[in-house]
């Protein structure tokens, strides 16, 4: 059970057979943030209040991951793109949201786009940090970059998951490790920070949960289906030094994203929403609410 304590509002619904959870503040327009991995609804903990100062905001764990149901599914049956688009779709529908704008990033940003293609006329806006898109190709598996993408052939591994979650320290070094490496300043996460991540990945099957979507990256689950422009408002901001996905793979967004909006980020890693949080949480505002400012390159 994630804690009652942190002055977030939890609740439950099950939607596609699968017991979500998620957090809600706010009122006004819907926007929904999804989590990339490793993460779950806390990693937006420094967002959530200011965001709901302007918007009705849902921070939901995807499945397999922290305090939702894992599915007990091959990973290319039950953790494609394609499963986290239509859990996306029947959040909405519970929430009774016709439309939203969404933020997400990391694997989010992929569950997302495969959302906004199968649903067009129920996105809003959509805001994306240092996506995974189809314009970045095979440059994951250029020599140099090989060294970045090592733990997506790791957890191929059937035994990966017992390695990483062995003992509360294991899981506490692993994802530590992905925390600082991505991050800009290699200090910025906080031992209390830290900890709420071994909890949440210490829910029996969250770490396979996170790990499966890889493997169905690795089985075909890379491949997005349906129009393969998205047309709806975009605003992506890419971090300068984000190692895993360098800033210079933004080249090809304005073939996918015809309607985009562009701002780089300096001094800022994989992780903007903690990183720069005062910067995200203005961006998302203006960018949605239609203040909007000129941040292309």
């Amino acid at each position: 059970m994630p804690p009652n304590n942190d002055g977030y509002s939890h609740q439950y619904a099950t939607i596609n057979g699968v017991r979500y959870h998620y957090v809600r503040q706010g009122s006004g327009p819907p926007l929904l943030l999804v989590h990339g991995w490793p993460g779950f609804y806390y990693e937006w903990h420094l967002n959530i209040a200011p965001l709901a100062q302007h918007f009705d905001v849902v921070v939901p764990d995807m499945r397999g991951y922290a305090y939702t149901d894992k599915p007990d599914l091959k990973p290319e049956e039950g953790y494609r793109p394609a499963e986290f688009a239509e859990d996306i779709r029947a959040l909405l529908d519970h929430l009774g949201w016709e439309k939203a704008n969404i933020v997400s990033h990391d694997f989010g940003a992929v569950w997302v786009q495969q959302f906004a293609r199968t649903y067009r006329d129920r996105l809003d806006k959509l805001v994306l940090f240092d996506p995974p898109y189809p314009g970045i190709g095979m440059r994951w598996m250029e020599v140099g970059h090989i060294p970045q993408i090592w733990y997506q052939l790791f957890h191929q591994l059937p035994w990966a998951e017992d390695l990483v979650g062995s003992s509360r320290k294991a899981t506490e070094l692993y994802f530590r490790h992905f925390l600082s490496h991505w991050s800009f300043d290699k200090d910025l996460w906080t031992d209390k920070e830290i900890a709420e991540y071994v909890e949440a990945f210490s829910q029996p099957g969250a770490i396979r949960g996170g790990f499966n979507c890889y493997r169905a990256a690795f089985r075909g689950g890379w491949q997005l289906s349906g129009d393969p422009k998205i047309h709806a408002p975009t605003l992506v901001l890419w971090g300068d030094s984000d190692d895993v996905l360098p800033l210079a793979w933004s080249d090809k967004l304005p073939d996918f994203f015809p309607n985009l909006s562009f701002r780089k980020v300096a001094q800022a890693g994989h992780f903007l929403m903690r990183e720069k949080p005062d910067l995200v949480n203005e961006a998302i505002t203006e960018f949605v609410l239609g203040d909007r400012k000129e941040t292309n390159q």
